[in-house]
């Protein structure tokens, strides 16, 4: 189909993306690759009446170390990500995970922004984010804050960012015993179940663990019972076997669809954690 009549600006800057948004009277949306927008307006499943392209903003793209964390700008791209030595250094999770999205012409033009933004259900960054405890960095009209990932993602499409927001960048420690493993969609790449874990591990005992599902229900969100059974243990493939086998077992909303159902998703998170946990865990 074709999109409904719309007007076009070109911010140069992050506070004029701002104003126009405000502008707008909540009439606007933000485009930086335009993958998840553009084929919502083709659908008229979003009709905004003016895109403020955000895609040359300097301040929004890059990759850079500062101050002990990694810092990602909002417009970096998934294949950026993916081909980033200073992130297979630091966080190769974060490189490996935008490796897996969708295919080369997704990865050269979606951005981490955009895909954290719009939260769809089976994207992969979301759970990445989550599990290394990264920030959200929002600029709006009363200045900056900043939101656990954990906290971002509230539901289907649903994340703690206002109309005149804009998602500038995420930052987060760098991680090194983390791993992402995902169940995908063979046409699209979008997980079916994908699963990151993040641990600490210091004198052979688990001192922390993150593990955080995507694909399975609504939301990015974390799975606090394979967490306890974790921290204070030693990584052996019994301890990752037993904390595996609760794996979604509390999760609510569980997806399904002509993918996959309920039942299948509820045992694929289990797999695909142990899988998540074995990889973690071989990089100590």
């Amino acid at each position: 189909m074709i999109p409904t009549k719309f007007a076009y600006r070109r911010a140069a800057s992050i506070d004029e993306a701002i104003r126009l948004l405000q502008e707008s009277g909540g009439e606007a949306k933000l485009l930086a690759g335009g993958h998840s927008l553009i084929p919502l307006m083709k659908l008229r499943l979003s009709e905004p009446a003016l895109l403020i392209d955000i895609g040359r903003i300097p301040d929004l793209r890059g990759i850079r170390e500062r101050d002990g964390l990694i810092e990602i700008g909002a417009t970096t791209t998934h294949h950026e990500l993916a081909t980033s030595e200073l992130l297979r250094r630091l966080a190769p999770v974060v490189s490996e995970a935008a490796a897996e999205i969708g295919d080369p012409q997704v990865r050269h033009r979606g951005t981490i922004g955009g895909s954290l933004a719009h939260a769809d259900p089976a994207a992969d960054l979301p759970a990445v984010m989550v599990a290394i405890d990264a920030e959200i960095h929002l600029k709006g009209p009363n200045g900056w804050r900043t939101v656990p990932a954990e906290s971002f993602f509230q539901d289907l499409f649903t994340v703690d960012m206002q109309p005149d927001e804009v998602l500038a960048a995420v930052k987060f420690r760098p991680v090194w015993h983390a791993a992402y493993a995902k169940l995908h969609q063979r046409a699209s790449h979008y997980a079916i179940v994908g699963v990151c874990a993040a641990l600490a591990i210091e004198n052979g005992t688990i001192r922390s663990a993150r593990v955080a599902v995507t694909g399975a229900s609504t939301h990015a969100q974390r799975l606090p019972n394979v967490e306890e059974r974790l921290v204070g243990r030693q990584p052996t493939q019994a301890v990752i076997d037993e904390a595996a086998s609760v794996a979604g077992d509390t999760l609510e909303d569980v997806n399904s669809d002509i993918h996959a159902s309920e039942e299948y998703r509820r045992a694929m998170v289990k797999v695909f954690t142990r899988r998540a946990l074995e990889r973690a865990v071989a990089r100590a």
